[in-house]
């Protein structure tokens, strides 16, 4: 084919300014310094669209001919450079505008723009009729994600910006931002939320969660305010879920040094959040699973994470990593600051069991030559955070907590608001301690292989630790040699990490000795020993029946299940008396117990048979899209148990399938393929064509 002259020389043109993000991607930093940024955001939740303006102020570093913003996927109405219309290109992926700028300082870049997000943005329940009365939730991740999905901004985080953002949403929704909420107002329905920043930011750490929420508010010990944010219809479950975050709070400002870094300090929970918590500068988004009352708190509770990106707020957002093989200064530091924290209000023991826990799986996976340096690009979480987290804790007794705190403290203040590497912060601590620590980054930073003989030593540091391996030591010793030492590790007070393990000892033991050891576990009243018994054991001796039977009073949702499945299988002439007693209890988010009360009502024909039509209604309705994930995955799960999938199951699966969360949607995956191996259910799934969508029936096609 023939092109003109000036058609070839458009198209090289054109072409080698598409290709410009490749060649001056990592040179714009250096180029042009965005200063701040003005945006009003309009949400369209059942639209699941986006529209607004931005306005940056920049500074020219040195001449250029071209910059650009990073915007996905977004249409272009207006754009001005210095109140001008300019020439610019649209990627698909980023905005360039073509002009030549040479050094200055009042630069400004207006764009307005319309989209709809393919990801970063979630729109949850939207699409159902009013008739199904389901939480309506809007909320964002930026980080993976990308921000310049539903914002023009920036995906390279050392670019670091002022957002002063107002987001325009239905008047009966709360929204939690970024920042200090100036004002509000309502226009026709509407209602807008204007947030003001201070300081700049990573564009991946904006966020917004809108939703019928209430909020209660507390000042930490500096006068910092504290938001709560919690779903109306889950008021109750405040208070146990946000247990101890003022305390976390102060412990980390104490502990780290330098002062909390952003206006105030929110958090809320969303449906279907894609991991367990999100650190958004001062605007922290966690998953509804962590919503908690008093009983479940026992088990599952929302300390860690709170903790955890609580502390990200310093490393990661005051503080932001320079490359991705410095990763593990976000991770590795929150996590350790976290165990810290934990340790402040459950003890030393708490923080040594959590380092044992996690040494064992880094050993495990070091012995299997799968282990990863600490400061690989795109490693493991476990690298990240656990790994990371040992380093921090090694390095602590190296160089005594005086000198770490000095050296965090200088590394914080060197760096805040802007990028550093591992030799930045490792240089503080050779500063700050006086020492080199080569051999130090060699072992545990620049090696694969995980230093198991320097963990077991440090955590020997700890009398709970060399007692609990002591203990641990006699699994393979016959009962009768081990019956004494066993007896008084079950004295009160007994430890709840070592008491657990006497249990676990005596699985599949039925002698006297046994039982009376298990009589004596029994008794310590403790709720994790005694869940340990119901985890444990398969077989209950009809003398350890009664006792049995009294797990189901403990003060735990992960007892009561598993003593309630147990007792269904070993007495099953008293299942009505077990069901009866259990009836009206749900327990965790996931209703874990609810569900297993279904399940075995379904199966047990002679318990109450006239209601088994809305028994099996209730069970099978718990996959429905509107439930959250963690529900509808423990629905599915009870159904393929049971082998009872209605065709609203089938299609209910089918969308998990392509669902935002991965975990989720992997689940949904793995459960499609395990029934399609059947004839029955390949017939099913191909009678549904005509109800799925196009990606379901793309994705369905691939697997028959």
């Amino acid at each position: 084919m023939k092109y003109p002259l000036i058609a070839l020389l458009c198209f090289f043109c054109w072409n080698t300014y598409s290709q410009a993000p490749l060649a001056d991607s990592l040179d714009q930093i250096n180029s042009i310094d965005f200063k701040k940024a003005e945006a009003e955001v309009r949400v369209f939740p059942k639209e699941k669209r986006v529209s607004g303006t931005i306005k940056y102020n920049f500074q020219i570093l040195k001449n250029i001919d071209s910059f650009y913003v990073d915007a996905r996927n977004m249409n272009f109405d207006k754009i001005l450079l210095n109140e001008k219309s300019v020439a610019f290109r649209n990627t698909g992926q980023r905005i360039w505008i073509k002009n030549e700028l040479s050094p200055s300082e009042n630069n400004s870049l207006q764009l307005k723009y319309s989209v709809a997000p393919k990801k970063a943005v979630y729109f949850i329940n939207w699409e159902l009729p009013d008739s199904i009365d389901a939480p309506k939730q809007v909320w964002t991740q930026g980080q993976g994600r990308y921000t310049s999905n539903w914002l023009p901004s920036f995906d390279d985080q050392r670019e670091k910006v002022e957002f002063d953002i107002s987001y325009q949403f239905p008047e009966n929704l709360e929204v939690m931002a970024n920042g200090k909420l100036t004002t509000t107002s309502i226009t026709d329905s509407l209602k807008n939320w204007s947030f003001d920043m201070k300081r700049p930011m990573s564009s991946y750490l904006l966020a917004f969660a809108a939703g019928n929420y209430l909020m209660e508010a507390t000042e930490s010990n500096s006068g910092v305010e504290l938001q709560f944010y919690m779903p109306v219809s889950e008021e109750d479950k405040l208070e146990p879920t946000y247990r101890h975050t003022k305390q976390i709070f102060d412990f980390l400002e104490g502990e780290i040094g330098v002062a909390y870094p952003w206006q105030n300090y929110k958090q809320a929970p969303v449906r279907d959040f894609l991991y367990s918590g999100m650190e958004n500068i001062a605007a922290t988004i966690f998953d509804h699973a962590f919503i908690t009352d008093s009983i479940a708190f026992k088990d599952r509770n929302y300390v860690s994470v709170n903790a955890h990106e609580m502390a990200h707020q310093w490393f990661g957002n005051l503080v932001t990593a320079e490359t991705a093989n410095d990763h593990w200064l976000h991770e590795g530091f929150a996590t350790f600051y976290a165990l810290l924290a934990e340790r402040e209000i459950f003890g030393d023991d708490y923080y040594y069991w959590k380092l044992y826990q996690s040494a064992e799986q880094l050993k495990e996976l070091s012995d299997q030559g799968k282990g990863e340096k600490v400061t690989k690009a795109n490693a493991s979480s476990l690298t990240y955070y656990q790994k990371g987290a040992w380093a921090l804790h090694i390095l602590r007794e190296k160089v005594g907590e005086e000198a770490f705190n000095t050296a965090v403290k200088n590394y914080l203040e060197q760096y805040k608001l802007k990028t550093a590497t591992t030799s930045n912060f490792i240089a503080e601590v050779e500063a700050a301690a006086n020492v080199d620590l080569s051999d130090f980054m060699a072992k545990w930073l620049n090696q694969t292989a995980f230093q198991g003989f320097a963990a077991l030593n440090s955590l020997k540091n700890s009398e709970f630790i060399k007692k609990h391996l002591e203990i641990l030591a006699l699994r393979e010793t016959p009962l009768e040699k081990k019956e004494e030492v066993l007896s008084a590790a079950l004295d009160f007070p007994v430890n709840d990490y070592t008491g657990q393990e006497v249990v676990y000892q005596l699985a599949g033991e039925t002698s006297e000795t046994a039982i009376k050891l298990y009589k004596k576990a029994f008794e310590t009243n403790n709720i994790y020993v005694r869940q340990a018994i119901a985890t444990s054991m398969e077989r209950i001796p009809k003398q350890l029946k009664d006792d049995f039977e009294s797990l189901l009073e403990d003060e735990s949702y992960l007892t009561k299940e598993v003593a309630l499945l147990k007792l269904w299988m070993n007495f099953p002439q008293e299942v009505s008396t077990y069901l009866d007693k259990t009836k009206g209890i749900t327990g965790f988010t996931n209703k874990n117990v609810r569900m297993l009360w279904l399940t075995l009502n379904l199966i047990t024909p002679d318990y109450e048979p006239e209601k088994q039509q809305e028994i099996y209604k209730e069970l099978s309705g718990y996959t429905s899209t509107y439930y959250p994930i963690e529900v509808r995955e423990n629905a599915f799960g009870y159904l393929y148990q049971i082998n009872s999938f209605s065709t609203q199951n089938l299609l209910d699966l089918m969308q998990g399938t392509q669902h935002h969360a991965y975990r989720f949607r992997d689940y949904s995956r793995q459960l499609l393929a395990e029934l399609l191996k059947k004839e029955e259910y390949r017939q099913k799934f191909l009678a549904l064509d005509d109800r799925l969508s196009q990606k379901e029936q793309e994705y369905l096609q691939t697997k028959l």
